[in-house]
C-alpha cells in the first residue's frame, strides 16, 4: 500500500473528526471537562423557535376583580410565565414496542409438451426419441421471511429547565441542560421544547408528553463510554466497505 497515498485520507478524517477528536485528546489522563453554566440562547446552535400562531384575542377586563382568568393562585401565579422563569420538566418514559412479520410464498409449475402426429412427418424422428414427450419443463420457488422488533425503552428524570422564549399566542419555549459526573463519566441531559403555561402544573413542573417539539438527549462521554463506542477507523471501513 503506497503510504503517500494513504496518509492524506488519514488526515482526511482526522479533520472531518474535528473537535470531538481534539476534546478526547485534551482530556487523556484526566476527566472529561464540565462546560460552564451560561445562557442557553448564547450557544451557537441556539436558534429562535417559530410556530404558527392563531390570531391574537383581546383580553377581557373585568374592573374591581382580583381574580386573573387562568390563575393557580389569589395574588400571583407562582407558575413559570415569562423569560429567565425556570420550570421542571419531568421526563417519565416507559415505551415498548413489539412488531413480528411473517410472509411465506410457494409455488410449483410443471409443463410439458409432445408431438405425436405432425404431417406424417413424425416418422423421420429417430426411434431412440419419443414424440409424445419432446419438451418438458418444470420449476419451483419457495420464499419464506420473518421480521421481528422487539423494543423496550424506559427514561426518568426531572430537570430544571429555563424559560428562552414567550411566543405571541404565549407558548414558552423550554430548554433544559444539566451535566454530572460520576466516576470520570461525565453524563449530559438535554431537554427543548414548547409547552403551554395551561400545562404547567401547580408545583411548577410540566411533564414531557405536554411538550411539542420536544428533544430529549441523555448521553455524555468517559473512558467507558469510549470503550463501548466503535473507533473511526472502524466506523469509516463500515460505511465504506461495499461487502
Amino acid at each position: 500500500m503506497n503510504i503517500r497515498r494513504l496518509l492524506p485520507c488519514v488526515l482526511s478524517v482526522m479533520l472531518l473528526s474535528g473537535c470531538g477528536l481534539l476534546t478526547r485528546l485534551s482530556e487523556v489522563g484526566r476527566d472529561p471537562a464540565m462546560t460552564p453554566t451560561a445562557d442557553p440562547t448564547k450557544d451557537p446552535s441556539w436558534r429562535p423557535v417559530s410556530m404558527p400562531m392563531p390570531r391574537r384575542e383581546p383580553t377581557p377586563n373585568e374592573p374591581n376583580a382580583l381574580w386573573r382568568s387562568g390563575s393557580r393562585a389569589f395574588f400571583k401565579d407562582q407558575r413559570a410565565a415569562q423569560v429567565g422563569d425556570i420550570v421542571t420538566v419531568v421526563v417519565n418514559m416507559n415505551d415498548a414496542a413489539n412488531l413480528k412479520n411473517v410472509t411465506s410464498a410457494n409455488r410449483t409449475s410443471t409443463e410439458s409438451a409432445g408431438l405425436p402426429n405432425f404431417f406424417g412427418l413424425e416418422a423421420m424422428i429417430p426411434k431412440t426419441v419419443t414424440a409424445s414427450s419432446l419438451v418438458s419443463a418444470s420449476s419451483a420457488n419457495n420464499n419464506t421471511g420473518t421480521g421481528q422488533i422487539q423494543r423496550t425503552e424506559a427514561v426518568t428524570l426531572r430537570l430544571a429547565g429555563v424559560v428562552t422564549q414567550v411566543l405571541p399566542n404565549g407558548n414558552l419555549v423550554v430548554a433544559a441542560h444539566q451535566e454530572f459526573m460520576v466516576n470520570g463519566e461525565l453524563r449530559d441531559l438535554r431537554i427543548t421544547g414548547v409547552v403551554r403555561p395551561q400545562d404547567i402544573a401547580s408545583d411548577n413542573t410540566v411533564t414531557h408528553d405536554r411538550m411539542a417539539e420536544a428533544r430529549i438527549s441523555y448521553g455524555g462521554r468517559g473512558q467507558l463510554t469510549d470503550l463501548q463506542r466503535a473507533r473511526w477507523g472502524e466506523q469509516m471501513l463500515d460505511i465504506l466497505m461495499p461487502f
